[in-house]
């Protein structure tokens, strides 16, 4: 039997790499689509990645009692006091695209370190009486130029230290395993598997 969990999110790539790593353990992974569920627009005016995650994950929580998770992610350039951080999505949204808030950025960061780290926090809700908390830093830097074709959002412009490549030209595998989201899944599986609910 397989443990059935509800993912907070529209984006395709998203639910992709969370079934990447969850789907082998017994898990099916859903998406709101998958399920026709449609909540609107949700607000996230959260102070950090953990609010904002609690926020999604709350909202579905109203319509349904499936096991939830939900995620915010950012990245965050040191120099610029963590630019673009928890507006990540927002600032390449105004800016036109994440190429062009590339762009934005770039310009921002000429002369200046480009030491970058990817964050993300994963909210596990409706399995204990509380929200739980899984969390994946990715320490690297920002790129002179876009690199690599796979992934998506800010992936190309993003260095991981750990393999010197950017995101978007690491395979689908690499990318799982050296990843922001990556390392938070590995710690939610790990809970799961640890409390029977995955092999």
């Amino acid at each position: 039997m397989n443990f059935e969990l509800l993912v907070a999110t529209n984006n395709d790539h998203k639910l992709k790499e969370i079934r990447q790593i969850l789907s082998p353990h017994h898990i099916t992974v859903y998406g709101m689509k998958d399920l026709n569920i449609n909540i609107g627009e949700v607000v996230e005016d959260g102070k950090t990645y953990y609010e904002n995650a609690l926020i999604k994950a709350k909202a579905l929580q109203q319509v349904t009692k499936m096991p939830i998770i939900a995620d915010d992610s950012g990245l965050e350039i040191l120099a610029l006091n963590n630019k673009p951080g928890l507006h990540s999505a927002r600032f390449a949204k105004e800016c036109g695209g994440h190429l062009e808030a590339f762009k934005v950025l770039d310009k921002e960061l000429e002369g200046l370190d480009r030491s970058a780290r990817f964050m993300c926090d994963i909210v596990l809700v409706n399995v204990e009486d509380k929200p739980l908390l899984f969390e994946g830093i990715v320490p690297g830097r920002i790129g002179h130029e876009p690199d690599g074709t796979t992934g998506f959002g800010y992936d190309p412009v993003f260095i991981c230290d750990e393999l010197n490549k950017s995101y978007a030209s690491l395979s689908e595998e690499e990318k799982n395993r050296v990843s922001h989201r990556g390392k938070a899944l590995k710690k939610l599986l790990t809970y799961l598997k640890i409390n029977g609910y995955a092999s």
